[in-house]
């Protein structure tokens, strides 16, 4: 399947939740922030979303600074 992760188009293998894909990503476990297709997701939304062919994803990590 297709999806467009932050802006760029990537392919992954089906069936795929967003927490699959944010250990995929390395960040699970880390302070994240997802929207999907346009829709900011709760933090106890993302353990369950699935993500489907063609959805647009955009992950932010949230880092501490000052």
């Amino acid at each position: 399947m297709t999806i467009t992760l932050n802006g760029t188009q990537r392919d992954f293998p089906t069936p795929l939740t967003l927490t699959t894909l944010l250990e995929t990503l390395g960040l699970a476990g880390k302070p994240v922030v997802v929207e999907q297709n346009r829709v900011a997701l709760l933090p106890k939304e993302i353990s369950s979303a699935q993500v489907a062919d063609g959805d647009v994803i955009e992950i932010v990590q949230i880092t501490a600074g000052g």
